[in-house]
């Protein structure tokens, strides 16, 4: 690893990597609070300019794409975008190599980089979750560089900062018309709303849309105007919209995690956070997915009408939309098929860009306006330190995502977590990779008790006045562990290093260790 220094929360991290030298995490404030953005990038097309190009080769080539350059792609389809696929074969097929992948997030669809990876095209990956073949030959060491996770909060601050200058951002785009004007509502690959583009095509040096839907001047409504994008290519497909809903995007239906997901519920009302102001984002796993549920009662019961649900949008906030729960939503991507609908049809279903959903260094995020956070874990450890970016043999199994993101801004932040994953605890001495500080988790919900942060005293005392089984988290640990064979509190892996993950201000949190073949 080389010369190494220790952040604050007692991980050894890097004091280089890349090329550049990093900074250690050293707390959820250590950053100044005046920030400068990039310039953008202007470039003039006089009347009669054409815009169209014929193919993603002309893409690449207007773009000036040569080897080393970096280029964006967001997920809004998931595991059925065919865009990066189709974009990074035809720079394989042009010889390019060196070429640095900013992508929001990558999904087993992207199994075809392992080659690309292998063959020198692809050196550096950005990212803020990865799962599949592409994070398996990471983690094996295939990528010559270190990937760097970040947040997605991260991830619009290295963008918009200008640490990461991004030469061509390649946008899948459900519809588009000649001139560039976009959205993600109409068209046979609807995803909805596109959030995590907008800071990609506000910074990057050239903007490339790939469309199957070209339809006349002006593209109505727009979501992404034509002063943003500089070329627009039909393809026959950009991919299938009936991949968004994949992996973790859906509810649990397990007694055990509706459980869990109830006393989450009870968690929330507990707190007296459930008034006209209440803010309220679900992550991505299925307990998680499942306290809307059990939450949607409770607000029913006792007659509230919240402020917002944020984040990736599911049926379940849609319905508690629907119910008058909320007066909005505020949505930087489409979970499920009925969210692409609501987001099309319900003008309180609201866009929001990555950046207004979590930048650390904008002027004020979604995310810090939230009043309860749902978050799932792969691990948590005894000083709350949350895993889920690595399984327990270490493999990449996805990454902050918003994560670290909510769990900074939200008043309560909890996680909901089983005990353990068949025989192996989920509740452990120290987690194999840190990806979100324990300092910004204010609870643990397990089927054995509510574990409450000792720095959030106030809270364990609501908790307890409500009749909440409170529980310490050596507590959970204990029975965590009980009749497993004890795992090492420093798991044992190579010097080497694959990736570093970011924490959402660009210090380093963790490393992430080589794993053997």
């Amino acid at each position: 690893m080389g010369e190494t220094m220790r952040n604050s929360i007692g991980r050894s991290v890097p004091e280089w990597a890349n090329g550049n030298r990093l900074r250690p995490f050293n707390g959820l404030t250590a950053t100044p609070e005046v920030h400068r953005r990039a310039p953008a990038s202007l470039r003039v097309f006089p009347r009669g300019t054409p815009k169209l190009l014929r193919s993603i080769r002309e893409g690449l080539d207007a773009a000036c794409v040569r080897d080393g350059s970096v280029i964006s792609f967001h997920h809004h389809l998931r595991n059925g975008d065919a865009v990066a696929n189709a974009v990074l074969s035809e720079a394989a097929a042009m010889g390019l190599r060196g070429l640095t992948v900013a992508a929001s997030s990558i999904f087993p669809v992207h199994a075809p980089w392992v080659e690309l990876i292998r063959a020198g095209v692809i050196s550096q990956i950005y990212t803020a979750y990865a799962a599949g073949p592409v994070a398996d030959a990471v983690g094996r060491g295939a990528l010559s560089s270190l990937m760097v996770m970040h947040t997605h909060g991260g991830r619009a601050r290295l963008i918009e900062s200008g640490d990461l200058r991004i030469d061509a951002a390649f946008v899948a785009a459900p519809t588009a018309d000649a001139m560039g004007n976009l959205n993600g509502v109409q068209g046979p690959s609807a995803c909805g709303a596109m959030g995590y583009a907008f800071t990609d095509i506000a910074y990057a040096s050239t903007v490339v849309a790939v469309t199957d839907n070209l339809v006349p001047y002006p593209a109505c409504p727009i979501a992404i105007s034509q002063d943003f994008v500089d070329y627009v290519v039909p393809v026959a497909s950009i991919g299938d919209r009936t991949q968004i809903v994949s992996g973790t995007t859906r509810p649990t239906d397990e007694p055990i995690g509706l459980e869990i997901a109830a006393t989450a519920a009870k968690v929330i009302e507990a707190t007296d956070l459930l008034n006209e102001n209440f803010g309220f984002q679900t992550g991505a796993g299925g307990i998680s997915l499942a306290v809307a549920a059990s939450l949607s009662d409770i607000m029913l019961r006792k007659g509230v009408t919240g402020s917002f649900a944020a984040g990736g949008i599911t049926g379940y906030l849609v319905d508690m939309l629907e119910k008058g729960l909320f007066r909005s939503l505020f949505d930087v991507q489409c979970f499920d098929l009925r969210a692409v609908d609501s987001f099309r049809d319900n003008p309180r279903h609201e866009a929001m860009s990555a950046s207004m959903y979590a930048n650390p260094w904008n002027k004020g995020a979604v995310v810090s306006q939230l009043s309860a956070m749902i978050l799932g874990a792969s691990e948590v450890d005894l000083d709350f330190n949350v895993n889920v970016t690595t399984a327990s043999d270490g493999r990449i199994i996805g990454g902050s995502g918003g994560h670290s993101d909510t769990a900074a801004g939200a008043a309560l932040a909890i996680v909901t977590t089983r005990l353990r994953a068949g025989l192996v605890p989920k509740i452990v001495e120290r987690v194999r990779t840190a990806t979100t500080p324990g300092q910004s988790i204010d609870v643990v919900v397990t089927e054995a008790g509510v574990a409450v942060n000792p720095l959030r005293p106030d809270i364990r005392d609501r908790l307890l006045s409500a009749g909440l089984r409170v529980v310490s988290i050596q507590h959970l640990f204990d029975l965590a562990s009980r009749g497993v064979e004890k795992r090492e509190a420093s798991p044992s892996r190579s010097d080497d290093i694959v990736g570093i993950v970011e924490y959402r201000d660009g210090t380093v949190l963790d490393v992430i260790g080589r794993i053997s073949e």
